[in-house]
């Protein structure tokens, strides 16, 4: 029996993802009536309102992120954070509608806390459970699907790497189709060879003849009519066929697909905080900075004072730097020299540096000083996590000096950071330390996620306020 005959779940691909459907809802449901049956109450009308709009919210928003599409490529974990924040936001809407729009009791506080973890766990176990059913399958040879590769170049190769390493996506790899190579393809950073069947003409008629189920044409864009005579052979055909534009050789931004009125293109360099991600990056903004900001209150007081009374000038200083997109903004932080420079010339501060007040030096190694930007926050001009600001004129400085590095301003800038929990703050005397910054600015963009922001915060409040490098 071939692979294409084992391929038991392919024709129900459809009826699998109805049947998510059902479960999540399923889950939902069961949720909220295991809370009340706990509870010792009945279901009343408040708690079915409730519960059918958290239904109806998980339900548009789960098609606007595609949460039933195809997840054969993707690993499991970006689909849990997917849908765990589609759960949060629906969650939250119910919460948000209850006390702003109509009232509608339906639990105390506990029993709502409790409603969440337990369906936000239903809801992540099944879905581990069927990853890992089909993953079973499909390392014993059912629901596979036959992965052919035009082009036995850089990019062909490394699309084949990662394939073989993923055997749970379910991908047979037959091997390269080239015109120009025939001898086998040893695959970099890896023990593996795959043959070079045949050329493109070959491929077409093997897809053609039923053989090849998906065909990845990784061909160089200087290929372009190549190209286009193997789409437009490969359509007389029933294989599933994708391009993989060469782009990708380049260190791209957070890429994605868009269609601009029905045509498609490919993001090079772009941020990741749109659609849903940008209003969970605000939210989380607002509440964090909101609490923090009633929490330090006092001692800002304090500090201000302190600043006032230590030495001549204003207790805020106020700096000219980029935002997202470039845009300027006025960050705030407490006056910490007895200088306020905010020119094109502005001098790191070093240690034992003599423009420092002795109130400023404690505050600078305490990070006390960048507490005013929680208003900033508040305000919309900065991030509780995110790159940090540097002075116009750093930027300048650097940006002809690092490649890459105006894109960390794709996203608004942090009070803190992934490079800071890292190490990677104050004085930077050499270019390599503000290269590994930049480094550590762009994956933070590249992975962004809730969870790790949050994981971000927790470690700068153990090792991100004082650090050695912070004078």
């Amino acid at each position: 029996m071939n692979s294409r005959d084992r391929g038991i779940l392919r024709p129900h691909q459809a009826n699998i993802s109805i049947v998510q459907r059902l479960l999540d809802l399923l889950v939902i449901l069961a949720g909220i009536v295991g809370t009340v049956i706990l509870h010792g109450d009945d279901f009343d009308r408040g708690q079915l309102i409730a519960t059918l709009l958290a239904l109806v919210v998980f339900y548009l928003l789960s098609d606007f992120a595609q949460l039933y599409s195809s997840w054969r490529g993707e690993r499991v974990i970006v689909e849990l954070r997917r849908v765990c924040w589609i759960w949060a936001i629906s969650f939250a809407s119910v919460l948000l509608v209850d006390k702003f729009v109509v009232s509608m009791p339906v639990l105390d506080a506990l029993d709502l806390a409790q409603w969440f973890c337990q369906t936000l766990l239903g809801l992540c176990i099944y879905r581990v459970g069927l990853r890992l059913a089909l993953n079973l399958l499909r390392r014993k040879g059912f629901n596979t699907r036959s992965v052919a590769i035009a082009g036995a170049g850089a990019l062909g190769q490394r699309l084949a790497r990662n394939i073989a390493g993923a055997p749970w996506m379910g991908l047979e790899l037959l091997g390269f189709y080239d015109d120009k190579r025939r001898d086998p393809v040893h695959l970099p950073k890896s023990k593996l060879s795959l043959p070079v069947s045949g050329t493109l003409e070959q491929l077409v008629a093997e897809a053609r003849a039923g053989e090849i189920d998906r065909i990845y044409i990784t061909l160089p864009m200087r290929s372009e009519a190549r190209i286009r005579w193997l789409v437009d052979q490969l359509s007389d055909t029933t294989t599933s066929v994708f391009i993989v534009p060469d782009v990708f050789i380049f260190e791209l931004l957070h890429a994605r697909s868009q269609n601009i009125n029905g045509v498609p293109t490919i993001s090079i360099f772009d941020s990741p905080m749109t659609g849903a991600k940008a209003i969970i990056k605000r939210l989380e903004d607002i509440v964090l900075s909101s609490l923090i900001l009633c929490l330090i209150a006092v001692p800002m007081a304090f500090i201000a004072a302190a600043v006032k009374l230590s030495s001549p000038g204003p207790v805020f200083f106020r700096q000219k730097r980029y935002g997202i997109d470039g845009r300027p903004i006025q960050v705030w932080k407490f006056r910490s020299m007895r200088v306020m420079e905010n020119g094109a010339d502005v001098v790191q501060a070093t240690r034992n540096d003599n423009r420092i007040t002795k109130v400023g030096a404690f505050i600078r190694r305490t990070s006390l000083d960048e507490l005013p930007q929680f208003i900033n926050v508040l305000l919309g001009d900065m991030s509780i996590v995110g790159p940090r600001p540097h002075a116009v004129a750093h930027n300048e400085e650097y940006r002809t000096q690092i490649g890459s590095y105006m894109l960390r301003h794709k996203v608004k800038p942090g009070i803190t950071g992934w490079a800071q929990v890292n190490g990677w703050r104050g004085e930077t005397d050499t270019l390599d330390k503000m290269q590994k910054r930049i480094e550590h600015d762009l994956h933070y963009i590249n992975n962004w996620s809730l969870w790790w922001d949050l994981k971000i915060v927790f470690l700068t409040v153990f090792k991100g306020f004082v650090h050695k490098n912070a004078y």
